[in-house]
């Protein structure tokens, strides 16, 4: 079951990931944590001296004031949907913050994240694809372009056999057993391999937990796979996506697999990643 619950608030006018991890938690009656990020003043290295003091002060200011603005929405919401909730305000550099939520992220059941926006996004991308390889626990990555509660009618599991894909189903299990629909899509891009698990095989599998479940195999054009899938949610009216999150980490710089990194840009509905 999911009874804990970590968020990374959003700092625009509009908080998808906020409203999503509330009415989630609702449904979960879980606890929920808000957290937003005072991020510290970027400051390059070429003109640390040339900048006034008071300057720098001003832009943590700044940086506070939006950070306690997105803590207050978010405690309103909370409290009109009487969880158990609480929220924080952490001071960091952008690197710093993605470790930071990553490490606190180790304790609750799930992190909830917001797709940065493509012009003012860079903070938040940091962050999201830290927390994936940080936390060891699954993540929901919520569009920017979302709006109004968490919906799991029709689930859309991504399935290709891998390690990352098999920890994203087990992972995801309490939010597949509120889903009316589980469809599992295979994308085929050339002969599968000698050790896959075959769709079929995972269907069953889900099958046993009392879950309906159809298996989708489809193919992709190109071998442009994250276009395929997203595609495919478009057209099946998926509410949510679940799926393997891939890649590495090497000198702290994180680097995400072609599928991961196509979904993350341009996905429409939430989608629950495992690393």
């Amino acid at each position: 079951m999911i009874k804990d619950i970590v968020v990374n608030l959003g700092l625009g006018e509009h908080d998808p990931a906020g409203e999503f991890a509330v009415s989630l938690a609702e449904a979960f009656e879980a606890h929920v944590l808000g957290v937003a990020f005072s991020y510290e003043p970027v400051i390059p290295g070429t003109v640390m001296g040339g900048i006034p003091p008071e300057f720098i002060e001003s832009q943590r200011a700044e940086a506070d004031k939006v950070a306690r603005t997105a803590i207050e929405r978010f405690e309103a919401a909370a409290k009109r949907s009487s969880l158990s909730a609480e929220s924080r305000i952490l001071s960091a550099s952008i690197s710093a913050a993605a470790e930071q939520l990553g490490r606190i992220g180790r304790r609750f059941d799930l992190v909830i994240v917001g797709q940065p926006e493509r012009d003012t996004g860079v903070p938040a991308e940091v962050i999201d694809e830290g927390v994936l390889f940080e936390s060891g626990r699954p993540v929901i990555f919520v569009p920017y372009i979302f709006k109004g509660a968490a919906k799991l009618d029709r689930v859309m599991v991504c399935w290709d056999g891998s390690r990352a894909a098999t920890r994203a189903i087990a992972d995801s299990l309490p939010l597949l057993k509120k889903a009316k629909q589980v469809e599992i899509v295979i994308v085929s891009t050339g002969r599968p391999k000698s050790d896959e698990v075959p769709g079929a095989d995972i269907g069953q599998h889900l099958a046993r937990h009392g879950l309906k479940v159809e298996v989708k195999r489809i193919t992709s054009p190109d071998i442009d796979v994250p276009s395929t899938l997203l595609s495919y949610a478009a057209d099946s009216s998926a509410d949510f996506i679940v799926m393997g999150g891939y890649g590495h980490s090497r000198l702290r710089e994180f680097v995400l697999g072609g599928a991961t990194r196509g979904i993350l840009e341009s996905m429409t509905v939430p989608v629950l990643m495992s690393h």
